[in-house]
């Protein structure tokens, strides 16, 4: 699928303001209620933890209402996957029918997000169909959790489910649902979800027939175009307040495993002309050789999200998507992978590039709402046999991080916040999991430094850390990227921390697993941390107030010895304990002057030898990728020649670029 537009027929609203606002806000609450019901009634801890969302679809399958909590990736696509069950049972779609589908190559995001679609009758007529999206712990494939980042192919990824009819006039098909719950790796579990997903489809279905005989079937279909329609106008006004013109720009992953090291580009490049947005993704890199790639629907939600940041005022449903032409450029690429291209990781992966490439063009349009690059979701899964009391049950300890969103026009980045990809994810509950897993938190704070540096900082991240306790044949996976492409600071700003993974096992020593990899054995007592990247940073960190770094530094969202090499603040420690520290104002003066002369040379110093201090111990890992601009192997130490070269046109682009120079600061 290499376009996706849609036009609406030109027609004022037909029902008066009063009904219109009524019934927009009763659709609402349709979809807030469905998701209270997954909430009380779901048996994973991934769903409980808020990892689903909600839709009400007109007839047609476009999208009405969203929850208020939503996920975001999964928002941009239940439109597609509303759709495809409307091309597949064409006329054979009843009362009482129930259909499941989970396929990413059909406009979902990955296997394990398994979508619930119930069409709605009013009589013998179709007026629209609830749609519940969770994300299933586990979906099968190769490894526990279903991430296998050696995948190339969606096989090994776990059960890909067409749309499917699991309830046929009302009779559940147990046989039907048997066989897909029986292909993951905790079958109850899987089937409790089930159950939960259809219920809350079918509070929907109540409450919307509520609506029916309150107001009218032909009301009801009439306001569910309209609320489409109001958005669409909406947009289109504000678009078309805007600039024409063209803009782009390009983030990247950090490798493709089948090819020599270096970043791979997302290339996004956005046209506005009048009232409509134009998105151009055909520069983008071939699909590569691990499960990062995404398909035309999660590509398609990126932008979604990029763009509806900046416009948060407006409601989201299709009218929306109706102002916004994609071209994903040809099939096969990292943002437009077809079947059976592996795209389980697309979360970490192309999702997070585009989306946060969107938000650097915006940021040139609506520079009153800039904002620098945000952290990518991350998921740690330790999955094996549970040996606590005697037990020998299948566990999944699955988890994310919070991390730093980036910095903001006037504003700091938000610390600890969930990612891009799903603000309404919730921090699971530590004692939960250590009641339902033999894997024990040892820390879980904030990340001191890991905010990139800029004169509006962005938020800080988060480090976790754990221990296994009672296990027997246990993997652990992790999915993620970032290690290279590090969070980047936009305007001056400078980049925050790479991801990846530091396992220690039982009396060893610490090793660096980077930040993807799948299958990897572990046992009873191996201890394992890792860190989630903060935002990037907006505007030149020397143009920060050397007050708001010292409120930082005695919030511990930065050192001591961080403020004096990002930021150029020499801050004074008086007494810590009692968070005492005091800035030193002639030595920032001349230290700032300092860095403002020097920090060009440091950006072309061979970057060889400067792999050399660093494993020498002279520099770290943040004087690296801050100050020098050069990347590593981290846990070898091998410098990326190619990667290190891309990277410093990174910064070039987005730092170097808006620096004063010393003479006009001087000037």
């Amino acid at each position: 699928m290499s376009a996706i537009a849609a036009e609406a027929p030109d027609n004022a609203y037909q029902l008066d303001p009063v009904t219109l606002e009524v019934l927009k806000n009763s659709f609402a609450t349709i979809v807030d209620q469905m998701a209270e019901q997954i909430l009380r009634t779901c048996h994973s801890f991934v769903i409980f933890a808020r990892d689903f969302s909600s839709a009400l679809c007109d007839r047609d399958g476009n999208t009405v209402m969203q929850g208020s909590a939503d996920i975001a990736v999964h928002v941009g696509t239940l439109h597609f996957t509303a759709k495809a069950v409307i091309d597949a049972f064409v006329d054979d779609i009843n009362p009482g029918d129930v259909f499941a589908v989970n396929d990413p190559y059909l406009g979902g995001t990955h296997f394990s997000d398994v979508r619930i679609v119930r069409p709605i009758f009013a009589g013998d007529e179709l007026i629209g169909f609830s749609q519940s999206n969770g994300h299933w712990a586990d979906i099968g494939g190769s490894v526990p959790g279903s991430f296998d980042v050696n995948a190339k192919e969606h096989f090994g990824e776990g059960l890909r489910i067409p749309p499917l009819r699991i309830t046929h006039r009302g009779h559940h098909l147990v046989d039907v649902a048997r066989m897909i719950v029986s292909n993951t790796r905790a079958p109850e579990t899987a089937e409790g979800d089930l159950h939960a997903q259809m219920e809350a489809t079918r509070i929907a279905e109540v409450e919307l027939l509520r609506l029916v005989e309150k107001y009218g079937r032909e009301t009801v279909l009439i306001a569910m175009q309209d609320v489409q329609d109001y958005v669409e106008r909406l947009t289109r006004q504000r678009v078309a307040e805007l600039p024409d013109g063209t803009w782009k720009t390009t983030d990247y992953l950090d490798y493709d495993p089948a090819r020599a090291e270096g970043l791979v580009p997302v290339s996004v490049e956005m046209t506005i002309s009048g009232d409509r947005i134009s998105y151009d993704l055909s520069g983008s890199a071939e699909a590569v050789a691990t499960f990062l790639n995404g398909t035309f629907g999660s590509s398609f939600s990126g932008l979604i999200t990029g763009t509806k940041m900046f416009f948060p005022d407006i409601p989201l449903n299709s009218g929306f998507y109706r102002v916004i032409d994609v071209d994903l450029g040809p099939a096969g690429t990292v943002v437009n992978a077809v079947w059976p291209t592996a795209v389980t990781g697309f979360c970490s992966g192309s999702y997070g590039k585009v989306a946060n490439a969107t938000f650097e063009l915006w940021s040139n349009v609506l520079p009153e709402r800039a904002m620098a690059c945000c952290t990518d979701i991350e998921y740690l899964l330790v999955g094996g046999r549970d040996t606590r009391d005697g037990g020998n049950g299948i566990f999944m300890w699955y988890d994310w991080m919070v991390g730093g969103w980036g910095g903001r026009n006037g504003k700091d980045g938000a610390s600890a916040t969930s990612a891009v990809f799903g603000v309404g994810e919730a921090v699971q509950p530590l004692e939960g999991q250590e009641r339902l897993s033999p894997v024990v938190t040892t820390e879980h704070r904030i990340a001191t430094d890991s905010g990139g540096p800029g004169q509006f900082r962005g938020g800080c991240g988060v480090r976790k850390g754990g221990t296994l306790t009672g296990v027997a044949n246990t993997v652990m996976s992790y999915c993620c990227d970032r290690a290279r492409s590090i969070t980047w600071g936009i305007q001056g700003g400078l980049p925050s921390v790479p991801h990846g993974v530091w396992l220690t096992p039982a009396g060893g020593k610490a090793t660096y697993m980077g930040a993807i990899f799948s299958n990897v054995p572990v046992s009873e007592g191996d201890m394992f941390t890792r860190p989630s990247a903060g935002g990037g940073g907006l505007g030149d960190p020397l143009d920060r107030e050397p007050t708001s770094v010292l409120e930082d530094v005695i919030d511990e969202y930065v050192s001591v010895e961080r403020a004096l090499i990002d930021y150029g603040v020499v801050v004074i420690e008086i007494d810590r304990d009692l968070d005492r520290f005091d800035v030193d104002e002639e030595g920032t003066r001349t230290a700032r002057e300092r860095i403002r002369r020097d920090r060009l040379g440091w950006l072309v110093e061979d970057p060889e030898a400067t792999a050399e201090r660093y494993r020498a111990g002279e520099l770290t890992t943040l004087d690296l990728v801050r100050q020098y601009g050069v990347i590593l192997d981290w846990g070898s130490g091998e410098l990326l020649v190619e990667t290190t070269r891309q990277y410093r046109e990174m910064l070039q682009r987005r730092a170097v670029d808006h620096w004063k120079s010393p003479t006009r600061e001087a000037a």
